[in-house]
């Protein structure tokens, strides 16, 4: 489970792994064979992402696509995935990130947004144009009184002021944090019966 402690090269790790059973799709082989749209184990997150687009018939071919983020866990292998011959996919993807310029503009061109950039309310309403669909991937946490918990969860997308103008959006939480366990579940029930790999 990423992150690991400071001490250990998650690379390293990663890469220790049997690709075979790398069920979060972090592997560099799961990762090429995902460029390449070859059977893998695709990243939980994204395939998660993926799956949510599919159950609510979101035809997503010939969109622009932003994704706010690089991560490889995340942000990169999204916008592979948005860019692929298939449906969800067939975006125009455009890849940003905190030092990209004029950013605003880009994300205001964006039929979907990826935001995946790990700051609380990032994408404000005016990056937004009307009927965009939003896809928060952030999960930023704040010490608060108002929960039992002791502290709250916020998007990467200010959802109050964005949801009205957008045509779907995410919440966090109960949004995409959901849909990466679904994807880590599918790819380890396939993994157990040996779908991917023999």
């Amino acid at each position: 489970q990423l992150p690991l402690p400071k001490h250990i090269d998650p690379e390293k790790v990663t890469e220790a792994i049997d690709y075979r059973k790398d069920v979060d799709g972090f592997h560099p082989v799961n990762l090429g064979r995902m460029m390449r749209n070859l059977p893998c184990f695709i990243p939980a997150t994204p395939y998660g992402i993926l799956l949510m687009l599919q159950e609510y018939n979101i035809n997503t071919s010939g969109m622009h696509c932003v994704v706010v983020g690089r991560s490889n866990i995340v942000g990169s292998p999204m916008s592979i995935l948005m860019a692929r011959n298939a449906n969800p996919g067939n975006c125009t993807v455009t890849l940003t990130h905190s030092r990209t310029k004029d950013l605003k503009e880009q994300v205001l061109q964006a039929d979907i947004i990826i935001a995946a950039i790990g700051k609380k309310n990032f994408i404000t309403a005016d990056m937004v144009k009307p009927g965009a669909i939003i896809i928060d991937v952030g999960i930023n946490r704040e010490t608060s009184t108002e929960t039992k918990s002791g502290f709250k969860l916020y998007g990467d997308v200010d959802f109050e002021n964005v949801a009205p103008i957008a045509s779907y959006i995410t919440p966090v939480p109960g949004g995409v944090g959901l849909m990466t366990i679904v994807g880590l579940l599918k790819n380890t029930l396939a993994s157990a019966r040996k779908e991917i790999y023999q």
